[in-house]
């Protein structure tokens, strides 16, 4: 009765609401539907007629540039029929001239932008943003990304262990996660492993190499860029480098961590930022690193090793198809640009078992990240002999490297610490054996000093066996301790310490040698403050305190003169006259600062205002001069900078901001306060958002 029309789509609803809840993608806040793999959403299809069983149907996937069938990058997908890439789509209900759809993506699918057409006899429909985002699924126990319970929610430990909110969802970060994944140049088959993936996004959020997310620099100097210690969050950076599409400027370790962290959660793969106090940086590999002290005790910049006073890097979670069984779990992944890796500067993912067991051998830059929590520190004296430096091996450190490895647990805000999961306890048999186990697969060439100018130093030994595993245990019981007498605040004088303990019985002549220096974070020296010279008489067993003051005019200059923050390292070597007995001891320690208070209620509702202030009293006897407070309140107002100019002693301001929360949930407020003296003093208050 009816004359034959060709079947056509007049419209998609894509349900957006409801498949968005379902696969834990309703945050993102982005008008295209979000889903992850292996999960199935629906789609309603309005038609311009009912569907008949003649008609012919078919949802058609494409991604990247050239979608061809043959090579998997078009998909043509017919209701009832599997697919032979493991996708599929079937009718879930017909009413009147709506059909309802449901379609499952395979578990290893490419993660990406997906285009979808609608095929109907020769007639193609492509609906208003039909582009639909495809990620990794750690729901799914078909997906590399399993995990049991979701890591997802874990939130992102910074180089003091602050927290970071969830920064994930924001404006056009997806958008810039996935130009990362196009800039990457991974086929589509290396799209499909989150191996692939975290390796190429760790060698993008560095700008080296490819122009990546953040340009890093420890210069101390960031004119024409953002000071690292500026930085509150990565969701500023991403914005700024989608927009620009030119590196950010500047970044360290835990700015590149920060990032690097909200690019893997945005994509789908759990992640978590790492701290370790006490990172080692081995250039050759062999697990040590060399420090050279002068005559006066004081630290020398000509080791091309550092240890870090801490280290920011990031574990995913994932399956690794490419290993043997037992690699399963946390990968460690690094966007700091320390040392290249098959040519670029990127580094991961390595198994975090792999460095717990000593299975060094594996992929990727596992001897590396071994190296970062296991090398021995060899203190080497640097003393003129006719005219020429001569290396003096003074003592080997073997506990201090890689400790109070942190992050943050998960739905707390409190440090969680990790080391367990990196390495055994020291000095238990398990540690023996992994270590033992590493030493096979490195072979260090001997112990000899690798300073630049250390080349015409023949070998110390040759020895390849495993060094000595806890502290040299000396004839008098000789022990070192260094602390500080009182705070260490900004513009007093610094009073340190340093206590020298025989256990004994005897009569000891001990010389002490302790200096002071400024140095940065990655064991760079700064400035030398000041150095003591004793001899001390100690009848075993027994102990003896000497002080050691600097004054304020020694550092305050420095400390105004670089943009970075600055640590205090105390350096002390005692020798034994009668037993020859040395031992080497260094402490850093960071300056104390005056507090910033938030005041704002403990709860808000969504699109209702509050004011939130900010108060710093300047306790301490100097002037801080050209002071800005940086604030952020993810979902409740953007990145703002108040400019505070000088604060004299004892003055106290106040910052006021409304906000207007567009969330719900728990959210936080993060506040930082930098001046010429001081760059770090940061506070951070939760608030929860309800209807």
């Amino acid at each position: 009765l009816f004359p034959e029309s060709s079947l056509q789509v007049t419209g998609i609803d894509f349900l957006k609401s409801q498949n968005t809840r379902q696969h834990h993608t309703d945050g993102y806040n982005i008008q295209n539907l979000v889903v992850r793999r292996g999960h199935s959403f629906q789609l309603k299809i309005s038609l311009n007629r009912e569907l008949r069983p003649a008609d012919k149907l078919s949802l058609r996937f494409s991604i990247g540039e050239n979608p061809m069938k043959n090579r998997g990058s078009l998909l043509s997908l017919k209701p009832e029929r599997e697919d032979f890439n493991g996708w599929k789509i079937s009718v879930v209900k017909k009413e009147g001239k709506e059909c309802l759809l449901s379609v499952t993506s395979s578990p290893n699918a490419p993660v990406g932008k997906y285009n979808l057409h609608v095929k109907t006899g020769t007639n193609i429909y492509k609906p208003e943003n039909g582009v639909i985002y495809l990620l990794f699924n750690p729901w799914c126990e078909g997906d590399t990304c399993f995990t049991v319970t979701s890591k997802l929610s874990s939130g992102a430990a910074y180089k003091n262990i602050s927290i970071s909110p969830q920064k994930q969802f924001e404006d056009s970060i997806l958008d810039a996660c996935m130009y990362l994944l196009d800039k990457s140049k991974l086929s589509l088959t290396e799209r499909r492993d989150p191996t692939n993936v975290s390796r190429a996004m760790s060698a993008l959020v560095n700008a080296n190499d490819d122009n990546g997310v953040v340009l890093g620099s420890w210069s101390g100097n960031y004119i024409g860029g953002t000071s690292p210690m500026d930085w509150i969050g990565s969701v500023t950076i991403l914005q700024k480098y989608y927009k620009t599409k030119k590196p950010v400027k500047y970044g360290q370790c835990w700015v590149f961590a920060g990032v690097l962290n909200t690019v893997m959660r945005c994509l789908g793969v759990p992640s978590r930022c790492v701290s370790t106090f006490d990172s080692a940086h081995d250039t050759e590999g062999n697990l040590t690193v060399d420090i050279y002290l002068n005559e006066k005790g004081e630290k020398l910049n000509i080791s091309l090793d550092s240890v870090w006073n801490f280290h920011v890097w990031n574990d995913a979670w994932m399956k690794r198809t490419d290993l043997p069984n037992g690699f399963d779990g946390w990968q460690a992944i690094d966007s700091t640009p320390q040392e290249q890796s098959q040519g670029r500067f990127q580094c991961g993912p390595c198994p975090v078992k792999a460095v717990r067991e000593g299975d060094v051998y594996l992929p990727y830059d596992s001897k590396f990240v071994y190296a970062e929590v296991n090398a021995d520190r060899v203190y080497w004296l640097v003393k003129k002999v006719n005219g020429k430096d001569k290396y003096f091996k003074i003592a080997t450190e073997t506990q201090d490297i890689g400790k109070k490895i942190s992050t943050k647990a998960v739905g707390q805000n409190r440090r969680e610490d990790i080391t367990w999961e990196y390495k055994y306890p020291e000095g238990s048999k398990e540690e023996r054996m992994s270590m033992q186990r590493a030493y096979s697969f490195i072979r260090p060439s001997g112990l000899m000093p690798r300073s630049g100018y250390a080349s015409t130093v023949g070998p110390l030994g040759g020895s390849t066996q495993p060094l000595v595993l806890n502290e040299p245990v000396t004839k008098t019981g000789l022990h070192i301790e260094i602390k500080n007498t009182e705070p260490l605040h900004p513009g007093n004088p610094l009073e340190m310490a340093i206590t020298v303990k025989v256990s004994t019985p005897g009569s000891w002549t001990i010389d002490l040698t302790g200096s002071c220096q400024l140095q940065y974070y990655t064991g760079k020296v700064q400035a030398n403050l000041g150095t003591t010279k004793e001899t001390i008489n100690l009848e075993g067993p027994s102990e003896m305190q000497i002080p050691l003051k600097i004054a304020p005019d020694a550092y305050m200059k420095t400390l105004s003169s670089v943009e970075d923050e600055i640590l205090i390292l105390v350096t002390a070597i005692a020798e034994v006259r009668e037993t020859k007995d040395k031992l080497t001891k260094e402490t850093s320690m960071r300056f104390q600062y005056p507090p910033i208070t938030v005041q704002m209620p403990e709860t808000a509702k969504l699109y209702n205002d509050f004011t939130c202030a900010f108060i710093f009293k300047n306790k301490l006897n100097v002037t801080l001069e050209n002071c800005k407070l940086l604030v952020e309140g993810l979902g409740i107002f953007k990145m703002t900078t108040f400019d505070m100019g000088d604060i004299m002693p004892g003055r106290i301001m106040k910052s006021e901001i409304i906000c207007t929360p567009t969330r719900l949930g728990d959210r936080k407020i993060v506040a930082k306060l930098i001046s010429n003296q001081i760059k770090g003093i940061s506070t951070e208050k939760a608030i929860i958002i309800t209807e």
